[in-house]
């Protein structure tokens, strides 16, 4: 099996978010491919398949299945595209566990069409206001994640969540969030997902299906830049649709290597 390493939501060398992509011939069980992205070890995983002019695509986390993932999508549409898999000029369409997600070339980014998450506000739980000191200004969540915002980029940068409270949240993760002080993006964020397997992730596209409805209400924007946070950090320019998140960024393919799933 070729196995693809991609560094996708870059904003430039050692940043965005590390992927595999694994390229299948015939489909394998769900233990083969968790067995997989365990072995490789990234914060994402993602396996596709043809059938019937659709790729079939699955994502990965050292530990888990999840059901959507932006920056292992963005990874496997530019390696489609890439090997000429698919020609530039038409789009990548992905059958995955949250529907039909498509991708597109525009000019050095690429595109993808995905579902909004748009969070509820809901009372704080305990162990989240356990998890970082600051008493957040909003907590929300949506079907994946709670969101909490705070009032400077400072806080989110300097943030050190206590990890044994993010584990107990009944979550996929927790998002973090303020507006930006910077004239290149809108918002700062950062995600920290352990019970996933992730402690923090350095850029996450499902986080930004949230993040950009959330701000577009309050900045009154359409279209709007966030940027990642995290040690490698990264860009993801957002555009909000009527019940749909465009989100896009750079890729750039670190390596490849072949890997012999019965192993």
């Amino acid at each position: 099996m070729r196995v693809y390493t991609v560094d996708a939501f870059t904003d430039g060398p050692g940043s965005g978010n590390p992927a595999a992509v694994c390229i299948l011939e015939k489909d394998v069980p769900e233990w083969t491919k968790q067995k997989i992205a365990s072995r490789i070890n990234l914060s994402e995983t993602a396996f596709f398949l043809k059938r019937k002019g659709v790729f079939e695509l699955r994502w990965f986390t050292p530990e888990t299945e999840v059901d959507l993932c932006g920056h292992a999508t963005l990874a496997s549409a530019h390696i489609l595209f890439t090997l000429g898999i698919i020609p530039e000029a038409e789009d990548a369409v992905f059958s995955t566990k949250s529907g039909v997600l498509t991708a597109s070339r525009k000019n050095d980014l690429i595109e993808m069409d995905f579902p909004s998450e748009d969070p509820w506000e809901v009372e704080a739980p305990e162990d989240l206001l356990k998890a970082i000191p600051s008493v957040p200004l909003y907590v929300g969540r949506n079907r994946f994640d709670y969101i909490a915002l705070y009032e400077s980029e400072e806080m989110i940068r300097s943030a050190v969540p206590e990890l044994g409270h993010v584990g107990k949240l009944d979550s996929r993760g927790f998002i973090i969030t303020s507006t930006s002080s910077s004239d290149r993006y809108d918002f700062v964020s950062r995600f920290f997902a352990p019970n996933a397997g992730i402690e923090e992730d350095p850029v996450t596209g499902s986080a930004h299906c949230c993040l950009c409805p959330f701000w577009s209400r309050r900045l009154g924007k359409k279209e709007l830049t966030g940027y990642q946070a995290s040690k490698r950090g990264g860009l993801v320019h957002t555009r909000l649709l009527e019940g749909r998140v465009c989100l896009s960024g750079k890729v750039l393919v670190t390596g490849s290597f072949e890997i012999d799933p019965a192993s």
